[in-house]
């Protein structure tokens, strides 16, 4: 499978990089210092819900700095109240008190659970499955924040994992798209049916499609007007052309 071939040929080429989440570089510079800074990756990732993942992932960048605090043990002194005061005042999110209790409970939760440093969530090299339940763990998160995060961890950061089994597919709208475009499950396939056909696709990794698809979707795939003739996946597609 071709899909499959473009998805490995990514990951056993990609070193450790600084991923663009934002166009802010100030901000970029922080989310990807996972050394210093893996708490505002994991932030950036619970906030990613219900609205553009750019304006989502410089969420904590943006609280930081109207606080002036960047690290766990400054933000966990930061009451409840001031954070849904900063999220409503600026409009942060769509859902501003919800996921300002999200924040202030992350935080929380980093300071207790992991003496203050969110790279505890994947030290040690844990399994995949570890990592993702770490991640369901923290308020608001859900299965598809969760296996988001250890995805990009485990692909973009190479962060080692003692397996990759429960490394899932995300499903997005690209994803969704390119997936039944290709003809790999029906038109009225559930996310939970995309879900397991990628682990029937590659069951010792199946989010390791979810890159390329979500690439194939934004740059080929798109909605209206897919570029057919330059796509990589082209000649194994059924070209089930619906908008959705």
């Amino acid at each position: 499978m071709i899909l499959l071939d473009i998805a490995k040929k990514k990951f056993q080429e990609m070193n450790k990089q600084n991923i663009h989440f934002v166009e802010n570089k100030e901000a970029n510079d922080f989310l990807n210092n996972l050394d210093e800074y893996p708490h505002l990756f994991v932030l950036a990732c619970l906030m990613d819900r219900q609205m553009k993942a750019e304006r989502a992932w410089i969420i904590p960048y943006e609280v930081c700095t109207y606080f002036s605090v960047f690290s766990i043990s400054e933000l966990v002194t930061i009451k409840l109240e001031e954070y849904k005061k900063l999220f409503n005042e600026k409009s942060l999110h769509r859902f501003n008190n919800t996921m300002a209790e999200c924040f202030f409970n992350a935080v929380q939760d980093i300071n207790s659970k992991y003496t203050g440093n969110a790279a505890n969530i994947w030290n040690n090299k844990p399994s995949s499955a570890t990592v993702v339940y770490r991640f369901l763990e923290f308020s608001g998160a859900g299965i598809k924040i969760a296996t988001m995060a250890a995805n990009i961890l485990a692909r973009q950061y190479k962060i080692p994992f003692s397996d990759y089994y429960s490394i899932d597919i995300s499903p997005d709208v690209h994803i969704i798209r390119v997936i039944k475009r290709t003809g790999l499950v029906k038109e009225h396939a559930t996310s939970e049916m995309i879900i397991y056909k990628a682990r029937e696709i590659n069951p010792e990794f199946p989010g390791i499609i979810d890159y390329s698809c979500w690439e194939i979707g934004r740059t080929y795939c798109r909605p209206n007007n897919p570029d057919c003739v330059n796509c990589p996946i082209e000649s194994e597609c059924k070209k089930n052309i619906i908008i959705i």
